[in-house]
């Protein structure tokens, strides 16, 4: 039975991957607008295979075993595998692009949470590695928001946000994005469970095509979202 305990940690759980959460998530297509420039994503489905192998081959490699490690940290309060890990998270990102999309939103994060009372997201602001997995993992912490919850968000606060990425730019109908959050948020718990499973030697991803894609926007002509 739900209890008032879980039902405040269910409503803070949609509080931090909420698309009215000023972080700024909306400001960076992570390589996809250049790959819908090429032609690369055109579709309903080439927008699925594209989200799909992100999440499989660096949200489940990366992503999720890092936030699992940052989260166990903030719990025990462990101020060095914080910063070893989130700095590990920022060396996984491939483009300069990448680094600053995590960094913003992860510092804008920050602001907000302290904003919120949330004291242990102070240090954050001065730090110049604020990864938004990490800051993420000390208000989920702070929120006593389990660690496997907290990962499931923040899997889908990514997919949700690259889907309306995708919708935008493509364009496609709010149907067709509704369709590929259907299917990819299905494989999710196979993310989790593979990163909940992954040795810390283990974690690493490599996904050339978005490498390529983020470094290109940099200099894409025309764009709506930042590099």
């Amino acid at each position: 039975m739900n209890t008032p305990a879980a039902d405040i940690t269910l409503l803070r759980i949609l509080q931090l991957v909420s698309p009215a959460l000023p972080v700024g998530g909306y400001a960076y297509s992570q390589g996809l607008e250049w790959a819908v420039e090429a032609g690369w994503v055109n579709d309903e489905a080439t927008l699925a295979d594209w989200l799909e192998d992100q999440l499989m081959h660096i949200v489940a490699t990366v992503d999720l075993p890092l936030f699992v490690r940052l989260h166990q940290a903030a719990a025990a309060c462990d101020e060095p595998a914080l910063l070893t890990w989130s700095r590990t998270l920022i060396a996984s990102r491939e483009t300069s692009e990448l680094v600053a999309d995590d960094c913003d939103r992860g510092r804008a994060l920050a602001r907000l949470l302290d904003g919120l009372g949330v004291t242990a997201a102070r240090p954050w602001l001065e730090r110049a590695d604020t990864p938004f997995a990490a800051v993420s993992a000390v208000g989920a912490v702070a929120w006593d928001i389990p660690c496997e919850q907290a990962a499931l968000a923040y899997a889908w606060g990514w997919l949700d946000n690259q889907v309306l990425v995708g919708v935008k730019l493509v364009p496609l109908g709010q149907l067709a994005g509704q369709q590929v959050l259907l299917q990819l948020a299905a494989k999710i718990p196979d993310a989790l469970a593979a990163a909940l499973g992954c040795a810390d030697d283990d974690i690493g991803g490599m996904l050339p095509v978005q490498a390529l894609a983020s470094s290109l926007h940099e200099t894409q002509y025309t764009r709506l979202f930042r590099s």
